[in-house]
């Protein structure tokens, strides 16, 4: 369960997700002292915190406690669903190839590379593929930009739309017998409607996005890719504390893991170092890892 439903203040839930605590289980073996002092608040307000999330859990328990049990799956069940699961196109043959068809829903991928190899553009272009139908190797879906750097061009999505639009009228085309006129329906601008853009200028607001992305994508269902651009960005600078920052890159891969196959979507980060930058215990944070990409202009 979410600290965002707890009975507490806006300010005492802003400092929470600023430490890192980001669910109730996070709080459930922490004593009063050690989370008064990474508050910073006096230790009887980290007392009636940590009772308002005590409440919170047996409430959530009493109305769910069967939630676990009913999501069980069987080993064939989850075969199927690895080969049905649909691709997103990197619009790159051999990067398609490298990833077994593309950026796979269901799972958070990074990508990481030098400076100025394509990163961003590569997600530029996944946030117009993934608008595509799905003969034309796209989801029909929406896509969310979460740019931490603030190096999202919409000039460049633009210009990679209108090619976009261009590839599909050439790939219908081709596929028509005869040769009559063929069209689109989607115009350059619907993928750019298409693309709900976040800018972050700090590792707060980034947390708190993070947080908001389940009940945006709740309210926009066709939601089917978020790229992060990059997650690490906020995190390599005023980190003394290296304990705090590993727990807060870790809360976060497993919310993005969580929301992934919870919505049945793609998750993408771009990674400026060649190593994963999300740490979550679980090995299946990132199904596939690219150190290297060519840049794609």
């Amino acid at each position: 369960m979410d600290i965002l439903r707890m009975a507490v203040s806006a300010t005492q839930r802003g400092k929470l997700i600023a430490a890192g605590y980001t669910s109730l289980s996070s709080l459930s073996s922490i004593s009063p002292p050690v989370l008064a002092r990474d508050l910073q608040i006096p230790e009887s307000e980290a007392s009636e915190i940590l009772k308002a999330a005590s409440q919170s859990v047996r409430l959530d328990n009493s109305n769910g406690c069967h939630a676990i049990i009913a999501g069980a799956q069987t080993a064939w069940d989850m075969l199927n669903e690895e080969d049905t699961s649909r691709c997103i196109t990197t619009s790159c043959a051999d990067l398609d190839n490298i990833l077994g068809g593309g950026i796979n829903c269901k799972e958070v991928t990074e990508i990481g590379g030098v400076p100025g190899i394509g990163k961003t553009q590569l997600g530029i272009q996944l946030a117009v593929n993934v608008q595509r139908p799905a003969d034309y190797g796209g989801l029909g879906g929406k896509a969310i930009y979460i740019d931490t750097e603030g190096s999202f061009m919409v000039e460049r999505a633009l210009q990679i739309a209108e090619a976009c639009v261009e590839d599909m009228l050439e790939y219908r085309g081709f596929l028509r017998k005869n040769f009559e006129p063929c069209h689109v329906s989607m115009q350059p601008k619907d993928f750019l409607a298409n693309i709900f853009y976040f800018r972050i200028c700090s590792y707060t607001e980034q947390l708190a996005v993070v947080n908001y992305l389940d009940k945006f994508i709740s309210d926009h269902k066709d939601v089917k890719l978020v790229i992060i651009d990059s997650v690490t960005f906020h995190f390599r600078q005023d980190f003394d504390d290296m304990a705090l920052r590993t727990r807060l890159l870790s809360g976060m891969a497993l919310k993005l893991i969580k929301l992934a196959k919870k919505n049945s979507l793609a998750v993408r980060n771009l990674s400026p170092f060649a190593g994963c930058s999300l740490e979550s215990g679980d090995d299946q944070v990132f199904k596939w890892f690219i150190p290297f990409i060519p840049c794609l202009r």
